[in-house]
């Protein structure tokens, strides 16, 4: 990336060229529709990348300023006491917890990469509007909304292969690799985010389609959209391409509908409701054909083969004496219906009994990294109490699930 390059690129109507300035050749000057586009591509983990993206729009002093950024990864970056303002019965109540889990794995690796390389993931994003409100420039987010990212990317993935990502997500958490100097080089002069994402698309194909392809085109719009005749794009390295790609299109992309979260399957529906229906037909058939005597002893069975695992869960977690009863009462009861998890009845319980204290929201990114410390900090003690409880609890419930149906027989 040291060398600069002099480049053209005709884009839009015939015989639209433009002669770029003398920028590394991960900026692209565009013309696009009689207006001016400059692409900036960034490594995300790059201080060169953070310098750059402040050269280009301090030069260019264009009409607007886009970023790779949506709404709420731009106020996660922005706001570096984020998890102090985390209302976490909230959390809880709209079943967030999974993804509380996934957004701490990824600030936890990131402050330990920018430990390492001296600069944080995003930082050439929150610089770039930095800079634009100093010199009073517009700023247009132009990511798509991460949730509906996020489930639209779930969707694509089956059951097994959700286990099969969530395994990698958690093994990758704790995997605590020693990072060569030639390791850290190519870190900082890469896309890492796009570069991870292109391993992942190997592995699940749907994945990339959304993260990276979807998106794209979405940037692409929201870019062809923004306002002012010079508009300047931050977008990781690995979008330029597909970026400009979508650029020449000859029809604009239907954000309406990128923007769309596909409805659940029916077919989960059906299996969400339709197994406990059955195991209550079968304790109750039990019940005509053996007599109640049987049936509460399977309806016995039941409770103690879903309550009990989910109990072990959350003494594993050292929770709460009344969070661990809680766990027993409840899981009999949220395992015979899809709407509510044990893990997280168990999880509200933790927090109304021992609420996380402020400090522990301040250092929680930092003792994520220390497996040891999840039982100390009370904040990750909750997720624990979430994680456990459902893995056990759902163990439980297979279990007890294949021994009545069983006892049909």
């Amino acid at each position: 990336m040291d060398s600069t390059t002099e480049e053209q690129f005709t884009i839009g109507s015939p015989g639209a060229v433009l002669a770029g300035e003398e920028y590394p050749s991960d900026v692209e000057r565009l013309s696009v529709d009689g207006r001016e586009v400059i692409l900036v591509g960034t490594a995300h983990i790059s201080r060169e990348s953070a310098d750059l993206v402040h050269r280009v729009i301090d030069a260019e002093q264009p009409d607007c300023v886009c970023i790779e950024l949506d709404e709420r990864r731009y106020a996660a970056l922005s706001q570096k006491n984020r998890f102090e303002a985390l209302d976490l019965k909230q959390v809880i109540r709209q079943q967030q917890l999974t993804t509380l889990f996934i957004n701490l794995i990824l600030v936890a690796y990131q402050q330990q990469l920018g430990g390492k390389l001296g600069v944080l993931p995003g930082t050439e994003f929150i610089e770039a509007a930095a800079l634009a409100n100093t010199l009073g420039i517009p700023l247009v987010l132009c990511d798509r909304d991460v949730r509906i990212t996020l489930r639209r990317a779930w969707g694509t993935i089956s059951l097994w292969r959700r286990f099969v990502l969530f395994g990698s997500v958690v093994h990758s958490a704790f995997n605590r690799q020693t990072l060569t100097e030639d390791d850290l080089r190519k870190l900082r002069d890469q896309d890492v985010g796009t570069r991870l994402i292109n391993e992942l698309g190997q592995e699940f194909p749907g994945l990339k389609a959304v993260l990276i392809d979807e998106r794209d085109l979405y940037l692409a719009e929201k870019i062809r959209r923004s306002a002012g005749q010079r508009v300047v794009a931050v977008v990781g390295a690995g979008h330029l391409h597909g970026i400009r790609a979508a650029l020449t299109a000859p029809r604009p992309v239907d954000l309406a509908d990128l923007e769309t979260v596909p409805p659940a399957s029916n077919t989960w529906k059906w299996i969400g409701w339709g197994m406990p229906a059955l195991i209550f037909l079968a304790i109750a058939w039990i019940g005509w054909e053996k007599g109640a005597g049987a049936a509460g002893n399977n309806l016995l069975f039941w409770i103690l083969i879903t309550g009990v695992p989910s109990m072990l869960g959350t003494l594993l977690a050292l929770a709460h004496p009344l969070t661990v009863l809680t766990a027993l009462v409840a899981a009999p009861i949220t395992s015979l219906t899809p709407v509510l998890g044990v893990g997280y009845v168990a999880a509200f319980a933790e927090a109304y009994l021992r609420p996380p204290r402020v400090h522990e929201f301040q250092s929680v990114a930092q003792d994520f990294n220390t497996p040891r410390l999840w039982w100390k900090n009370r904040l990750l003690r909750i997720l624990l109490v979430f994680l456990l409880s459902t893995l056990f609890g759902a163990t439980g419930t297979l279990i007890g699930s294949a021994k009545i149906v069983h006892n049909l027989f």
